[in-house]
């Protein structure tokens, strides 16, 4: 039982490795390349912790070469359009200038309830009301509204504003976050000043978020 649950440790801590390794993607923003390397590495990791008799390294071996694999073509398909294509597909257009593409969808087996269903996502339950619709590499639904139904920006409404970075985690159930700092330029003595203010100790903080221009939102620990 020890023998298994210490490849399952291995394991698990390269499955980590190598998905560290592949990129920070959810599942569904995978390419179809990476998409069948995670489904072969899970596959190929089960086996040595399953068959205590099948060598470690004939799980390691494998997984290491595949997340390597996956980094190199990711690599190509950087350097090269045509690497690109083949290995994640191309955009498909399948409503412009406000006319639904037939044809796009059958080629891509996208059905009408695919396409209500990715509207009714965005808030949008007529599709009249769309004026483009790009059904993505990773299977999402780009849409791009018809000038009517489009939301009113501040631009439009011609409010003048700064803009601003949005703020910051800075400490997280009473642990401070130097590198949130760093970026935001705040010190520690900043930081304790505030809370003291606020009459209350870092280790008391559940959340505390500061922006640029050092306002801040704290939530104290619940006792």
């Amino acid at each position: 039982m020890s023998v298994v649950f210490i490849r399952a440790i291995i394991l698990y801590m390269l499955l980590i490795f190598s998905v560290r390794l592949m990129g920070k993607r959810q599942i569904g923003e995978l390419q179809p390349s990476e998409l069948a390397v995670t489904i072969l590495i899970s596959n190929i990791a089960t086996l040595p912790v399953e068959d205590t008799g099948t060598p470690l390294l004939t799980g390691i071996i494998p997984i290491i070469t595949l997340a390597s694999l996956d980094v190199i073509m990711s690599w190509l398909a950087i350097k090269s359009r045509a690497v690109r294509r083949v290995m994640s597909g191309t955009p498909a257009i399948i409503i412009r200038d406000g006319k639904l593409d037939q044809k796009q969808m059958r080629e891509i087996r996208f059905t009408v309830d695919d396409l209500v269903e990715s509207l009714r996502g965005q808030g949008i339950f007529d599709i009249s009301e769309v004026q483009f619709a790009v059904v993505e590499t990773t299977g999402n639904l780009s849409v791009y509204q018809k000038y009517p139904y489009r939301n009113v920006t501040n631009a439009d409404m011609e409010i003048k504003g700064k803009s601003i970075d949005p703020p910051e985690i800075v400490i997280a159930d009473g642990e401070p976050d130097n590198d949130a700092m760093k970026r935001l330029t705040l010190s520690m003595e900043w930081i304790e000043r505030t809370l003291k203010k606020e009459k209350t100790a870092i280790r008391d903080v559940f959340l505390m978020t500061v922006d640029t221009d050092r306002n801040y939102s704290l939530i104290r620990k619940e006792r």
